[in-house]
């Protein structure tokens, strides 16, 4: 028996009135934290809430986060957390495919949430949740209710579920280059091992450290080395809606931050803060910053340096994907460290590097990243072409190139075919490709990655208009607003006459700029 709430409890038991979650002036003990969340399960039992039913979030980095994801987790369901910036095409789309039953949104997402959840009556409940929670429900429909009015005289009590090891416990929204997003299953014991990794091994994460979490929690990366990692050492986790750079040194400095997680947009944009010795008290930060981690994309090695030589404090970078749980491999703290590379295997793990036939290569051989282990997901949610596919001769194929060196660390190379990483965050071109087409405007489109300094990667559409058509960039950018999340919508559109193909018609865009 395995429930990955069992992390939040056995901390419960060792320090219940230590803070666990702290956000502006609002703080919540282990005890407190635990008793809401079991609330929250008893309310979700007394509304139909069944074990290994679909629950789907669509919350910021706010307390409700973890109150709904550990009471979804003990009643036995499964979490689906959502990107918080989605629009309702794409929401009804989550939520369909995930086969959810109830989706609990933050009270300023509760338009989207609703046109993605109106048309979907096996998504049976909407549940809002509001800053304050005796507010009533915003939209007059009886399946729309309130997180307030869920967890309403429920008891502080509730026997967990005891689910098994290889139960799916979370379902994790990714894509491939090709297709609608993919919801990869994750076991119990995918989340619980790997998060009690971060905690134990690669950060040696005690109940005297504060972190700062920034990161998205709907996101693996936060998820799972800030909140599951710092809440099963009893530490304290301090939430940040939105990341800002003022306000994240702010934060550190206020709540004596010791480690850091974070994609290296972040380590930029602190790092660029104007007049930061001036407005911020860098030795009081870096007397209490121990440790910094970074992931999401590759890192500058010149960004590093600086960071590291600003705030006094060693930035382990790692590697890990929606399907890893998601670490896989770091530079972790007994070994020397590199760098410029994502480390070596975390204990458990296998990761190789193969050619295009799936024969291993030697060092310094640039391939794909194959990975095997207790952290590999159980496949994709009802796609089992797409699992095989991914998960060929028991191996996960990442589709990210990379070499291994002499000392077994190994290198990223170059990002999924096509796939463009804005800021931390992946966005898939046929995704965009297959919506735009839907635009009368436009007649042929390729969705392509420029450099961009602060991003590493932004979004550009190049589109080949439908003959005679009026419609000006401009518009078709505004129509895009409508139509995606905001991280993934192009923020560049040029129009062409035509564009580069090979000759059995494929778009050529490694000849677009």
């Amino acid at each position: 028996m395995l429930n990955l709430a069992t992390l939040l409890e056995a901390s419960v038991k060792e320090h219940p009135h230590r803070p666990a979650i702290v956000m502006g002036d609002r703080r919540l003990s282990y005890a407190e934290l635990n008793g809401a969340a079991n609330q929250f399960a008893n309310g979700l039992r007394a509304i139909g809430i069944q074990r290994g039913d679909k629950v789907a979030l669509m919350l910021p980095n706010v307390p409700y986060f973890p109150i709904a994801y550990y009471g979804i987790l003990k009643a036995g369901a499964v979490v689906v957390p959502l990107n918080v910036l989605l629009k309702g095409r794409e929401v009804e789309y989550h939520l369909n495919d995930s086969d959810a039953v109830a989706v609990a949104a933050f009270e300023m997402f509760t338009e989207e949430a609703y046109k993605g959840f109106q048309n979907l009556p096996a998504c049976r409940t909407l549940i809002i949740a509001s800053a304050n929670p005796a507010t009533p429900p915003p939209i007059q429909d009886e399946r729309v209710t309130t997180l307030g009015r869920v967890m309403y005289r429920q008891p502080p009590t509730f026997d967990t579920v005891q689910t098994m090891p290889d139960d799916t416990a979370v379902i994790l929204y990714t894509s491939g280059t090709t297709g609608q997003p993919k919801g990869a299953e994750l076991s119990h014991f995918n989340m619980f091992y790997n998060a009690q990794f971060a905690a134990d091994k690669l950060v040696g994460i005690t109940p005297d450290d504060v972190l700062l979490g920034v990161l998205p929690l709907f996101h693996s990366f936060g998820q799972t080395c800030t909140m599951n990692a710092g809440l099963s050492a009893g530490a304290t986790v301090v939430l940040l809606p939105r990341f800002e750079p003022d306000t994240a040194l702010g934060a550190m400095q206020q709540a004596g931050v010791t480690l850091f997680a974070g994609v290296p947009t972040m380590y930029w944009a602190m790092l660029n803060v104007p007049e930061v010795a001036q407005r911020f008290d860098v030795p009081k930060i870096a007397e209490k910053l121990r440790l910094c981690l970074s992931g999401g994309a590759a890192m500058p090695v010149e960004l590093m340096r600086a960071f590291e030589e600003q705030f006094g404090v060693m930035i382990l970078e790692g590697y890990g994907l929606s399907e890893t749980s998601p670490v896989a491999s770091f530079n972790v703290r007994d070994k020397p460290r590199k760098p410029g590379s994502i480390g070596v295997p975390i204990w458990g793990t296998e990761m190789k590097i193969f050619d295009d036939n799936d024969q291993p290569l030697d060092a310094g051989e640039r391939g794909e990243i194959v990975i095997r282990g207790h952290n590999v997901m159980k496949g994709y949610y009802k796609k089992p072409e797409a699992t095989a596919e991914t998960m060929r001769h028991d191996w996960f194929h990442s589709g990210d190139i990379a070499y291994q060196d002499e000392d077994g660390y190994f290198f990223i190379v170059d990002r999924k075919k096509d796939m463009i990483n804005r800021g931390g965050f992946n966005v898939y071109p046929r995704e965009l490709e297959e919506v735009l087409m839907t635009h009368p405007a436009v007649s042929l489109v390729a969705v392509i990655g420029v450099p961009d300094e602060k991003l590493g990667e932004e979004v550009k559409a190049i589109v080949v208009r439908q003959a005679s058509d009026p419609t000006t960039e401009d518009e078709l950018l505004e129509w895009c607003k409508e139509q995606f999340a905001a991280y993934k919508r192009p923020r560049y559109l040029e129009f062409r006459e035509s564009l580069p193909m090979t000759a059995t018609g494929k778009i050529l865009k490694r000849e677009l700029s």
